[in-house]
């Protein structure tokens, strides 16, 4: 479990399905991440759950602390194929603009260079993302290359534990 003053962030598990294919529904949510059937979702969780398991890490729930609403998620997350520990976000529609994608990704960036001791993480901004690619580059993230993730473009950037000013 991972706080902040205003959230929480917990270990998603197959139990948060439905929310999954709810937070995905929004077409604008979903624009850069894509959408999910039940049966997508759940096979999803199963492999986060395997994540935190085999590696200690994984993407979270991110709840408001004051009600305990689930409002997005946000973690980290091991791409095999680029040999990179990946920060991840994506917040419900009606909860952007709150900073909430910011404060969440510095607690994990926090997390990941110190409990973890990660060397250097990425992020991964489709292109046309550009309030990801505000929130990544707010966070010290500076581009790396240009990629390919899940068949679409994406610019890759990175940060490196000694880069990281933690708050």
């Amino acid at each position: 479990m991972i706080t902040t003053p205003r959230l929480r962030l917990r270990p998603l598990t197959e139990a948060d399905t439905d929310w999954w294919v709810r937070l995905h529904a929004d077409d604008e949510v979903n624009r850069f991440v894509g959408g999910y059937s039940r049966e997508q979702a759940a096979a999803r969780l199963r492999d986060i759950q395997q994540q935190w398991t085999l590696r200690g890490h994984g993407l979270c729930a991110v709840e408001l602390t004051s009600s305990g609403e689930a409002i997005g998620r946000c973690g980290l997350n091991w791409w095999e194929q680029f040999g990179e520990t990946e920060i991840g976000w994506t917040f419900a529609r009606h909860h952007w603009g709150n900073g909430y994608a910011t404060e969440a990704a510095q607690a994990v960036l926090t997390w990941g260079f110190g409990t973890l001791e990660l060397a250097q993480i990425t992020a991964m901004i489709h292109h046309g993302n550009t309030a990801s690619a505000v929130v990544a580059r707010r966070l010290g993230f500076t581009p790396l290359r240009e990629d390919s993730v899940l068949g679409r473009a994406c610019t890759v950037y990175a940060l490196a534990r000694d880069d990281f000013t933690a708050p």
